[in-house]
C-alpha cells in the first residue's frame, strides 16, 4: 500500500513543501516578533494559510492554477504592506521576504513541470 502512495510522489513536490515550510514560518511570525499593527498580523495570518493550503493541494493533487494562485499569493504579500498600511515596520521585510521565495518557487515549479513535457508554462 505504502509503495503504490510513494509511486504518486512527484519530484516538484519538493517545491509545495518549501512553499509550506515559509507559509508555517509566515503564520508564527507574529507571535515570534510581536508585530504591532493588527492589520499587518491579520493579513499575514490569512495569507499564510491561504498559501499553507494551495501548497498541500498543489502536494496532493498537482493542477497549474494552484501553482498560479501561490504565484499571486506571494505579489500579494508583496505588496500588502503598502495596500494595508503597515508599510515601513518589521512585518513588511516578513512579507515581502516570504513573498517573493513563495512566487519564485511557484513560478520554479511551473516551469520544471510544463517544460519537461515540451509545453508552455502558460498552458
Amino acid at each position: 500500500m505504502s509503495a503504490t502512495k510513494l509511486s504518486n510522489w512527484r519530484s516538484e513536490s519538493i517545491l509545495d513543501i518549501y512553499n509550506l515550510s515559509f507559509a508555517a514560518f509566515l503564520f508564527v511570525s507574529p507571535w515570534l516578533f510581536a508585530y504591532a499593527q493588527q492589520n499587518a498580523r491579520i493579513d499575514i495570518l490569512a495569507s499564510s494559510a491561504a498559501v499553507a493550503v494551495t501548497a498541500i493541494s498543489a502536494i496532493f493533487a498537482y493542477a497549474n492554477w494552484k501553482e498560479w494562485l501561490n504565484v499571486l499569493l506571494g505579489v500579494w504579500l508583496i505588496v500588502s504592506p503598502w495596500v494595508l498600511g503597515f508599510a515601513h515596520t518589521r512585518a513588511m521585510h516578513f512579507c515581502i521576504g516570504i513573498g517573493i521565495a513563495v512566487a519564485f518557487m511557484a513560478i520554479v515549479e511551473l516551469l520544471v513541470v510544463n517544460c519537461a513535457d515540451g509545453k508552455s508554462a502558460i498552458e
